[in-house]
């Protein structure tokens, strides 16, 4: 009998084959289908997934950073500001859109930076009553091999995806994202 036929809604859902190995999700689910054999909580095998997923690529991302002495939220900053590359730099509140930060938390950013010298605050030409923050040569110059370290951690984790997945995924949480974030029709503001 097909594990489909025994296990209710669960297991018809399950791609995963009888040989390959159990996650710690796998045996959640497990207990929910005996507990409640009428109820179909493969949504949260999902995100169950994601969630811990999520905290093994924060903890591996982290190490990154913080061997090149930053904090995540420091290297959304400096990586906005060198990929943006607007030599005159960016206003905090453009800094605050792209990065999506309140300026509290932004003003507290900027300010661990500069004192640094990763990133300089200059004024505006254009209105003399602001700033714009931008990159210093400092703060320029780490950004290579920063990426690079960044970007094979990335690659690393990525690469236990079997040929295509990673594709597949990208486009599902792609499709997540965009209904989160109420870019789509139907999507929760």
């Amino acid at each position: 009998m097909s594990p489909s036929s025994t296990q209710g809604p669960i297991a018809a859902l399950e791609t995963r084959s009888a040989d390959e190995p159990c996650d710690a999700i796998d045996r959640l689910m497990a207990e929910w289908q005996r507990v409640l054999p009428d109820r179909d909580p493969s949504a949260m095998g999902i995100f169950t997934r994601l969630y811990r997923a999520l905290k093994h690529v924060d903890r591996r991302v982290s190490a990154v950073f913080r061997a090149h002495g930053l904090r995540e939220g420091e290297f959304d900053l400096l990586a906005t500001l060198y990929r943006r590359d607007e030599p005159a730099g960016m206003t905090p509140n453009a800094l605050c859109d792209a990065v999506v930060l309140s300026s509290g938390a932004m003003t507290n950013r900027l300010d661990r930076l500069a004192s640094r010298g990763l990133v300089e605050r200059v004024a505006n030409p254009e209105d003399r009553r602001s700033v714009l923050v931008r990159l210093s040569d400092e703060g320029r110059a780490m950004m290579p091999a920063l990426l690079d370290d960044y970007l094979a951690a990335l690659d690393r984790l990525k690469a236990v995806l079997p040929a295509g997945q990673d594709v597949a995924l990208a486009g599902g949480l792609r499709s997540l994202l965009l209904s989160l974030e109420g870019d789509v029709p139907g999507g929760d503001a």
